[in-house]
């Protein structure tokens, strides 16, 4: 007798899609069945006009917590973002290392894990900041995923781009390279032009422009140009040292044909996108609507096409959420001087549903989703036993109605900040049912595991 047996549900991978239930035994997948095969199970689940897919693979997302108090958990804290990650169908959820201290050290890096261990609803990794050369080779030991290096040092405020995490000096982001090579972990890196950025933003301000509009116009001028010419850097000095280089935020259309050189060149680059660029930023009635609160950044529409194109073909190789809970008061003030609201969106509760609504809507397909949010992640991090509904791999599915329709709605938010950029917004297609290492985490509507739930997910590179 197996543990679990899922029935009736649609099965649905990056390769296509079946009618076969899942066994599971001691949290894996143990095999799939031919309906009216299955064995006996001490659980059944009827997943009957539902799809299984496999939970998603986040590997970008702001946790706010580290391993002292005082720094940013008012903001949101390990515990409620795993919550948030539960009731959205994300069960492996990799952090990022702006916090309190920023985990740029072994001993920083080990000092939060044991923070995770007793906080996390879901399984975890974290991104340690790779800005200390010398560190690099202990960290590398720790199963992580990937090193972070952010190319930006922000004007007019500390956060949330604090020292620690940085590197804008070509030199020492090439030293980085070599290191994070040397080791063979990927590198992901927040692209950004410094030099160029001071350049136009003082404009603005001679012009006396700098409200969150003027800021939405800074960061997007020029079709960009702080971000392509900070990519076509990273990818000049990746060509130099060999590294696995993992671009972020793509946005423009200038990105996407430098990407897709790279990628036929044969270089060891991938990329993400984030929600924000393809269901929030990209509108600018919403930025209007919406200011700060809107921004992460304005990502004028005419990409947008460029972008699903670049999405739906690979160029892009995954999707993860950027999620980046900041309070009001800290994007109010973005009404009056935009360089002073914190930048950052939240949305790891809700984009699984914004890719099934698109899904819907014919923009996407339903595998892609499975390849961009689970499958490729898993794969291309190394992240062990993760991505797949495969014998042997973690039970970690979720269960989606694709044909319930939702509105979006602060009240229903679970994170500390207590509101949603995207309030008011209706999608098709919502998680029903989120199964971590084959027990229910989320279901009828409630969360029903608790901190201390998760595991550390240990990585293996270079990736299969």
């Amino acid at each position: 007798m197996i543990d679990t047996i899922i029935v009736n549900g649609t099965v649905i991978t990056a390769t296509g899609q079946s009618q076969e239930s899942i066994g599971i035994k001691d949290g894996l997948i143990d095999d799939l069945y031919e309906p009216g095969s299955e064995p006996d199970a001490a659980e059944t689940i009827d997943a009957k006009g539902l799809a299984i897919l496999p939970g998603v693979v986040d590997m970008h997302c702001h946790h706010r917590q580290g391993s002292e108090t005082g720094g940013y958990e008012y903001k949101e804290t390990i515990e409620s973002a795993t919550i948030q990650c539960a009731a959205g169908g994300v069960t492996t959820s990799v952090a990022m290392p702006n916090v309190t201290p920023p985990p740029n050290s072994l001993k920083l890096y080990e000092d939060l894990l044991k923070v995770y261990e007793k906080s996390a609803v879901v399984d975890y990794n974290v991104n340690p900041a790779g800005t200390v050369t010398s560190e690099i080779p202990g960290l590398s030991k720790t199963g992580l995923a990937a090193f972070k290096i952010f190319m930006v040092v922000d004007t007019g405020r500390d956060y949330p781009h604090m020292p620690g995490i940085g590197i804008h000096d070509h030199g020492k982001l090439m030293e980085a390279m070599e290191a994070c090579a040397a080791v063979d972990v990927p590198l992901m890196v927040h692209p950004h032009d410094q030099a160029l950025m001071a350049h136009i933003e003082q404009q603005f301000w001679d012009r006396g422009e700098r409200d969150a509009l003027a800021y939405a116009k800074a960061y997007s001028a020029h079709d960009g140009v702080i971000w392509d010419s900070a990519i076509s850097t990273l990818l000049r000095i990746q060509k130099a040292t060999g590294v696995h280089l993992h671009l972020l935020h793509i946005q423009t259309a200038g990105s996407v044909e430098l990407l897709r050189q790279a990628k036929a060149e044969g270089q060891r680059v991938t990329a993400e996108i984030n929600p924000w660029a393809l269901f929030l930023g990209n509108d600018w009635s919403a930025i209007e609507r919406l200011g700060s609160y809107a921004l992460s950044y304005y990502v004028p529409e005419k990409n947008t096409p460029v972008l699903w194109e670049a999405f739906n073909d690979g160029t892009i190789d995954i999707m993860a959420s950027d999620h980046a809970p900041h309070t009001r008061e800290e994007k109010e003030v973005g009404w009056t001087d935009g360089w002073k609201a914190h930048t950052g969106t939240p949305s790891t509760q809700h984009y699984m549903s914004f890719l099934l609504d698109a899904a819907a809507q014919g923009k996407t397909t339903l595998e892609r989703i499975v390849e961009a949010t689970s499958t490729a992640p898993a794969d291309i991090f190394g992240m062990q036993g993760k991505g797949h509904i495969e014998p042997g791999y973690h039970a970690d599915l979720v269960l989606c109605d694709l044909e319930a329709e939702s509105e979006i709605r602060d009240e229903d938010t679970l994170g500390l900040i207590g509101w949603s950029p995207y309030a008011g917004c209706s999608v098709k297609g919502i998680p029903v049912r989120t199964i971590l290492r084959g027990k229910t985490v989320f279901a009828d509507g409630k969360v029903t595991a608790k901190p201390g739930n998760g595991q550390y997910v240990t990585a293996r590179h270079p990736a299969a």
